[in-house]
């Protein structure tokens, strides 16, 4: 007896990831990651404020094999604060390896925009600003401050009262 052919539920289609995986795996390894889910998932194993003023850029192994130096890229002004947490880093990015194939971060500098590497902006684009507060919030912030005496003070009291509660109304 003949098996039932088994058809296709992709129709010839195939994942995007299936198709790129053999050429991200090429130019991570070409820069020494032997994973290059420290690349692609950096955000997620050093945390959202590493990733904001930093990247990965390669790994590179001693003559011997034995620990690794990872090359991390960040700003002339977040270099020192980096330089505080490169063993915390150096942790978050073997626990991903599931061994302690880092032994070393190194911190190297670039300018915000500038050659290659320092193109890249760490950071997300900062937000359209602040929202202006609407009439009527304006006039409820002044009448919380009303019964100051000191016209200074009223008006900072009243541009901190619409602040406040215009901020309020957004997150709400």
């Amino acid at each position: 007896m003949k098996a039932p052919r088994q058809t296709s539920t992709t129709r010839g289609f195939a994942r995007a990831s299936g198709l790129l995986q053999s050429r991200i795996r090429a130019a991570s390894e070409s820069r020494g990651f032997a994973e290059s889910r420290v690349l692609t998932h950096w955000a997620e194993i050093v945390g959202p404020q590493i990733a904001a003023i930093a990247r990965p850029v390669e790994v590179s192994y001693a003559r011997g094999g034995m620990g690794a130096t990872l090359t991390v890229l960040t700003t002339g002004a977040q270099a020192p604060m980096l330089e505080m947490q490169k063993a915390q880093i150096a942790e978050k990015v073997n626990a991903c390896y599931g061994y302690r194939a880092i032994a070393r971060v190194r911190i190297t500098q670039t300018a915000a925009t500038g050659f290659a590497e320092g193109q890249a902006i760490f950071a997300p684009a900062p937000e359209a600003g602040p929202a202006r507060p609407d009439p009527e919030t304006r006039e409820a912030a002044g009448t919380a401050a009303r019964d100051v005496t000191d016209d200074t003070l009223r008006h900072a009291l009243e541009a901190l009262g619409a602040n406040v509660l215009t901020k309020s109304r957004r997150t709400t």
